[in-house]
């Protein structure tokens, strides 16, 4: 292996050879210091020495940017380090490790929670309903948009205030004053909130790039959880079976006719709102009686049945699109804003507010009095089985789910007064109208 005096001369004029991949020019001064040519016309100092019988090879940097005494400087240090036994490659890996680190940690302490949320948001969304991502939207927004109903712009989320503040300032302290403001206003979404940010927290705890920039008593303390506000459900959010038949004079002489039914649907049926305002004609079998809706428990959505009264009110409804509950001023064609109508029903039959979660939760009372299984009123609304038979051992086929239903269709109709025809004459006129 000949060697040379290192000079600016000899470097530039290095060349690799034909037919060779690489070629080396040794410094007679320095020893195990090299200049590395490739065929491509790249050139390198490195270094080369053996530690432990073993060959150890190590890139210092470009001629260009290292002058030759530095680099003889550098060759001198990586030998001393194989003289004490240390391998250059390991500590220089090592080093590069530490580096990494403390700027990983640097970030985790600078990171904002709007930064990480919206990561959090982004890796998780494929596992959650589109219910659920849209809380998370919400409950995170800034606000400032217009409304999808009615006017004006809407308000910031509960965790609109937490998007400033960096992750390690997410301590218990904090949390529990965040939720002390938002729970005098609006405790029910300060409760959503918080079981969102619990998770979020979680899911920071186990993800490395976040893993101990929140501290680690953000949810867990005492004063965190006494603050958590203790939400009920609304007293008196419920028509009573002697309001029944003010509510159904009140709603069907509602001029709208997609509105009226859409209300009455709500109380027959028992859905979410917007269960039954997405519903679409390819959804409801008239023949076979059954509503096909989504669901935010079932990803696959339920199929209910579909009563006859109520299959009455949609067989009369316009065909404009492709909704069942249409809205020619809305934007994507579908019923948006029912509650002016309801509450204007409402007042005209002096009967006390009552909102349209509540007509799901009538639905739910109202059956009692028919003595129906509380795992057939379940399984219609769409809640989660409550015990472990119901979970595993019952599968209620449609046709049993039918005839409670109707029963309790029924016995809604006579307590409200409403004349109605008998199931075999509506099957027949419903028939006729397909």
């Amino acid at each position: 292996m000949a060697k040379v005096n290192f000079t600016l001369a000899r470097i530039d004029a290095h060349r690799c050879l034909s037919g060779k991949s690489q070629c080396f020019l040794w410094d007679e001064k320095t020893p195990g210091l090299g200049l590395r040519a490739t065929v491509a016309g790249a050139k390198s100092f490195i270094f080369q020495g053996k530690i432990h019988g073993s060959t150890v090879r190590v890139t210092i940097g470009d001629p260009k940017s290292w002058p030759i005494d530095k680099a003889q400087e550098e060759a001198r240090r990586l030998q001393r380090m194989i003289d004490e036994g240390k391998d250059p490659r390991q500590v220089r890996a090592d080093q590069r490790a530490i580096s990494v680190a403390r700027k990983a940690d640097a970030l985790r302490q600078d990171v904002t929670f709007a930064i990480a949320w919206e990561a959090y948001v982004n890796a998780r969304k494929p596992y959650w309903s589109d219910r659920h991502y849209q809380d998370h939207e919400n409950l995170a927004s800034e606000g400032g948009a217009s409304k999808k109903r009615g006017k004006g712009l809407t308000m910031p989320g509960p965790l609109a205030s937490l998007r400033p503040l960096k992750l390690s300032d997410l301590a218990s302290v904090r949390i529990a004053e965040w939720l002390k403001s938002h729970t005098a206003d609006r405790p029910t979404m300060a409760a959503l909130s918080y079981r969102l940010l619990r998770a979020f927290i979680r899911w920071a705890d186990e993800t490395e790039e976040y893993r101990g920039a929140i501290p680690t008593d953000a949810y867990k303390a005492r004063n965190v959880k006494d603050a958590v506000p203790k939400v009920k459900a609304k007293d008196g959010d419920c028509l009573q079976r002697e309001q029944l038949p003010a509510w159904f004079d009140a709603v069907r002489n509602i001029d709208n006719p997609v509105i009226s039914a859409y209300l009455q649907a709500l109380l027959l049926s028992g859905p979410r709102r917007e269960e039954m305002a997405a519903l679409k004609w390819t959804d409801v079998d008239f023949q076979w009686r059954s509503l096909s809706l989504s669901d935010k428990i079932e990803d696959a959505g339920r199929v209910i049945p579909l009563t006859p009264y109520l299959s009455s009110l949609l067989v009369a409804l316009p065909r404009r699109n492709e909704w069942v509950f249409s809205s020619l001023g809305a934007e994507d064609g579908k019923i948006a804003e029912p509650r002016i109508a309801h509450n204007q029903a409402l007042a005209a039959a002096g009967l006390p507010h009552l909102t349209l979660h509540g007509l799901r939760r009538s639905f739910g009372t109202l059956s009692e009095w028919c003595e129906v299984p509380v795992g057939v009123v379940a399984q219609i609304q769409g809640h989660k089985p409550s015990a472990i038979a119901e979970k595993h051992y019952r599968r209620r086929p449609l046709d049993l789910l039918r005839m409670w239903h109707d029963k309790i269709e029924v016995w809604i109709l006579e307590q409200a007064g409403v004349e109605f025809a008998s199931t075999s004459e509506t099957s027949e006129q419903l028939a006729g109208s397909e």
